[in-house]
């Protein structure tokens, strides 16, 4: 019998077994229930240890929110990834990962503000800082990954090692409890970004790159599976090359790829259908069709995967709409849903270049619903929804056989960019939605404030 992750975790807390959940995609979806919601300031400061006098800075000390997000029940701690920084790629960060401390009652799972217990930066065994400035700007060349890194997913093993999914290359690297580097995996030849003459282009958008992975739209959640020998990465969107007209952006066939933990090697990927943007557009009838046909592989993607068994997952499909550091239309499309790998076709040998629809023999992974996170919110009485739902970790059994888990919000350490490059924080008024631009560090003009990291927590009962 397969072993749940769920029950292995608790079985690493000494705690009493939880049933596997059920082998099927029609397995009923387990009790969500809201506990609360905890924004975190955005100019909250990370554990880095910076020369005295040194002043604050976004991209020195500034908390970057969740990423990915997962719970270790070895230790009792949550870790968080800090993606690439702030500034989208074009300012020097030394990219991170921070360990917390998140307090919660252990009867009804409310949780606390999280305190920061120790950041940990990542770098070369030889003490080379990986860094978040893209490929050209880090390497003066394109082609050359380097020590550029986006983090974006993130798993932890039984031995404490760090398991990081990236989204330039894209690129799962394992790195010591301290962040020191220990290999690459490799990455699959079709989701490498090339251009029309085959060469590697890491930064270019699609007017250049046509084959692999789409601009900012690499590896986005990881995990391991129950067992403890597989990894698991979600492509956020599909490939460049799929789907009809060979526009990745039409498509709804997002690749999850599976490596052998032991040996670094990928030999399978699983295709995972996006919901149709003909759904989500019906959502409110009374508005225009809110996403058009390039919208469907672009503007809806995948966030964050979680293993329930060996075959079991968990994933946040979402749109890219709500309070971000741009200015978006209200959000539509926000859920979990739970897949199932049984039955679902390897396609790492294929091409979905050429139509949005599947080869008859081609099976996608199977799906049901699981949370709608909106209608949770709202129903909660929730103003200002997240943009970036990124990150979902199961966490303690609570009292009474329920889990505490949480979907944690990135909110890009409030700092957009003009297209020339230059860095700006985002000050919102909550209740007008009025919104201003200052300089980079400079404070935020009076009843205004940078938008915040938001954790919101779910006791969660799965033994349905």
């Amino acid at each position: 019998m397969i072993r749940s992750a769920l029950t292995a975790l608790l079985l690493s807390c000494a705690a009493p077994a939880l049933a596997a959940p059920a082998s099927t995609s029609h397995a009923p979806a387990a009790r969500w229930s809201l506990t609360n919601i905890v924004e975190t300031p955005a100019t909250t400061r990370d554990a880095v240890r910076l020369p005295p006098g040194t002043p604050d800075q976004a991209n020195l000390n500034r908390f970057g929110f969740y990423s990915d997000l997962t719970y270790n029940p070895r230790d009792g701690y949550w870790y968080a990834l800090s993606d690439r920084g702030p500034g989208g790629g074009v300012i020097d960060y030394a990219t991170r990962l921070q360990r917390l401390r998140i307090p919660y009652d252990r009867r009804s799972g409310r949780i606390g503000q999280p305190a920061i217990d120790k950041t940990v930066l990542f770098s070369t065994f030889r003490g080379e800082s990986f860094n978040g400035l893209n490929p050209l700007l880090l390497n003066g060349d394109a082609a050359k990954l380097g020590l550029s890194f986006d983090p974006e997913g993130l798993a932890i093993g039984r031995n404490g090692h760090f398991y990081v999914a990236d989204e330039y290359g894209p690129s799962v690297y394992e790195f010591t409890p301290n962040g020191r580097l220990l290999r690459a995996f490799a990455t699959p030849a079709n989701l490498l970004p090339r251009n029309a003459q085959g060469q590697l282009d890491y930064v270019s958008d699609r007017k250049v790159v046509v084959n692999g992975r789409q601009d900012n739209r690499g590896f986005e959640g990881l995990t391991l599976n129950a067992s403890g020998d597989k990894l698991y990465a979600v492509m956020q969107d599909p490939l460049t090359q799929e789907g009809s007209n060979n526009d990745g952006r039409r498509s709804r066939n997002v690749r999850i790829i599976e490596w052998d933990l032991r040996s670094g090697r990928s030999r399978a990927q699983y295709v995972y259908r996006l919901e149709p943007i003909a759904d989500l557009n019906a959502i409110d009838p009374s508005t225009e069709d809110d996403f058009s046909a390039t919208h469907q592989g672009r503007s809806i993607g995948l966030s964050a995967i979680h293993a329930l068994s060996d075959r079991e997952f968990l994933v946040l499909e979402r749109d890219n709409r709500g309070l971000g550091v741009e200015v978006t239309a209200a959000p539509l499309h926000k859920r979990v849903y739970r897949i199932s790998l049984r039955g679902a076709s390897n396609v790492a040998e294929r091409s979905l270049a050429g139509s949005d629809d599947l080869p008859a023999d081609v099976h996608a992974v199977a799906k049901a619903p699981e949370l709608d996170i909106l209608a949770a919110l709202r129903d909660a009485g929730a103003r200002d929804i997240p943009e970036k739902l990124e990150g979902l970790a199961i966490g303690p059994r609570l009292r009474g056989g329920k889990h505490l888990v949480l979907i944690g919000s990135d909110n890009d350490y409030s700092v957009t960019q003009t297209g020339a490059g230059e860095q700006f924080e985002v000050c919102v008024d909550r209740a007008s939605g009025e919104r201003a631009q200052v300089a980079l560090d400079a404070a935020c003009p009076a009843g205004k404030s940078r938008i915040p990291g938001t954790l919101i927590g779910f006791a969660v009962d799965f033994r349905r």
